[in-house]
């Protein structure tokens, strides 16, 4: 056997190299024991068997041919290569991961919750921004602060486990830290990555940029785990197995004491649509910006009295499962919305500009709604024209949920979402309107992208459309048209309409 810190110092690799090959399966976990009388003054070190040093060469040549890192776990896995520790070697199995779902696993045992957990658990968004907590990651893992930052640019995951995962022993714990920025690759580049880390103390970034700079990015799968030693309650470390579960909301980590998580806690990960609902009913309330989009189908009151009522709720259904690929596409969170008409949040994202998601998936919704018109026309033979009508803001406001028994939704607060509402009211046959608030976030090359602009009576009374301009919704309404009144509180809003969105 040879120890971690030999086989460091034979073959020159960072130890969160080491741990990422791990964490691939490239390599097999460790055996933590107490270290020999020649080890130094360590409390645990981890052992492997002689023939890491082969594989460690043979990645090293893989490496040096041009293969990724998700090519070199490939070819291992293709050759059955396991007998060290094979790739996903501590995974469960597909096998075990059927029965898990299943609820097979957990059969005659007390069904978990995140709840029950006794082990630090918490979650982040996709910009590594706390959402939610339990009381042991606060206590042993996060720093033990009083409160979490209202802000959610002040919530940054690495922030808190440099200044809390550490112990009196290790300090802090680069595994842990290398880990997480493991699972960040999956999504962000490097510029990307360190524009979310804005509020991260500038003595930290120097060890986060040398640590993003040693990781690999993890394969994508619904768990993923490394063995590492973490904090415990009584101030040193101990080996831990920490567990990282992505979500569409999220990414989920939790912490096991000693050997791998027993079934109860792999079924409860598992149960994904279970989970995600119970960390959205704990999630808490964050003050965060956001791009607005809300849209509502032009008389749908008509409409209605028009179609016998399965054949309207048919055609709303096709409205909506026609938009929600587009929103998935462009990371739209689903808001709360009374009738037919639909709202959804964009949020900030390591890889892109939610603002630019928000004006991207309303653009192809205007596409997709003028299909669903010809086909609807083709069907009843009539002249009607279906039109979504869109209202885009952007603002900083509070994200909470309001919930029931067995239902949750996400809300925002403020007037971000009342003035997109009321846009939404304003914009006819189609139109898509913004405020000059929200397109002025993009930077010039993103603008240019956007053809926008104001519809003003030329010479004759024919209307010309002047390209980059804005307009007060006040100077655009008929007061002697009833729909002017419930719009005057936007009166005084600078907007613009949406004519294209160019892609990149």
């Amino acid at each position: 056997m040879i120890s971690s810190k030999e086989l460091l110092e034979k073959t020159g690799l960072s130890r969160a190299t080491l741990n990422n090959y791990i964490n691939l399966g490239l390599l097999p976990r460790p055996d933590v024991r107490f270290p020999g009388p020649d080890d130094g003054d360590a409390r645990r070190l981890g052992y492997f068997p002689e023939a890491v040093l082969r594989r460690i060469d043979e990645i090293q040549r893989l490496k040096d041919t041009g293969m990724a890192m998700s090519e070199i776990v490939a070819h291992f896995a293709a050759q059955g290569l396991s007998g060290i520790g094979g790739v996903g070697a501590d995974l469960p199995t597909a096998r075990t991961a059927a029965a898990l779902a299943s609820g097979e696993a957990s059969e005659g045992s007390l069904r978990v919750t995140l709840g029950d957990l006794p082990n630090p658990c918490y979650m982040v968004n996709y910009n590594f921004e706390l959402v939610w907590h339990n009381e042991p990651a606060r206590r042993l893992m996060l720093g033990g602060f009083d409160a979490l930052p209202s802000s959610s640019e002040s919530r940054n995951v690495l922030a808190f486990l440099q200044r809390g995962g550490a112990c009196v022993d290790c300090g802090p714990c680069e595994e842990l830290l290398g880990f997480h920025l493991s699972v960040a690759k999956r999504r962000s580049t490097k510029g990307g990555f360190f524009a979310l880390c804005k509020d991260v103390p500038a003595e930290q970034l120097g060890t986060l940029e040398r640590l993003y700079q040693e990781t690999e990015p993890l394969p994508h799968q619904a768990i993923s785990q490394l063995r590492v030693n973490a904090p415990d309650s009584s101030g040193g470390c101990a080996p831990h197995t920490v567990y990282a579960t992505q979500f569409r909301e999220g990414i989920l980590f939790a912490y096991v004491p000693g050997e791998p998580a027993s079934d109860h806690l792999l079924a409860l990960l598992a149960r994904r649509d279970e989970v995600i609902r119970d960390l959205i009913r704990k999630r808490l309330p964050v003050l965060t910006h956001v791009a607005v989009l809300v849209a509502d189908l032009q008389d749908s009151v008509k409409i209605c009295a028009e179609l016998p009522p399965e054949e309207y709720f048919e055609l709303i259904n096709q409205i909506w499962s026609a938009m929600e690929p587009i929103f998935r596409r462009y990371y739209g969170t689903y808001g709360k919305h009374a009738g037919d008409g639909m709202v959804y949040y964009f949020f900030p994202q390591p890889d892109c500009d939610y603002v630019m998601n928000a004006l991207a998936a309303a653009h192809e919704m205007r596409e997709a709604m003028r299909s669903i018109s010809k086909a609807w026309q083709l069907r009843k033979g009539w002249s009607n024209e279906l039109y979504l009508n869109t209202g885009l803001n952007e603002g900083q406001e509070w994200l909470g949920t309001f919930q029931t028994a067995t239902h949750v939704e996400f809300t925002v607060l403020g007037d971000t979402i009342n003035h997109g509402a009321r846009l939404s009211d304003f914009a006819r046959y189609g139109a898509i309107w913004a405020t000059k608030n929200m397109l002025g976030k993009l930077d010039v090359d993103a603008r240019r992208r956007i053809k926008f602009g104001v519809r003003r009576a030329g010479d004759g009374g024919r209307a010309m459309f002047v390209e980059s301009t804005y307009v007060s919704v006040g100077s655009l309404l008929d007061p002697a048209q009833p729909r002017s009144d419930k719009l005057r509180e936007i009166a005084a809003l600078p907007v613009t309409e949406i004519v294209d969105v160019r892609p990149e």
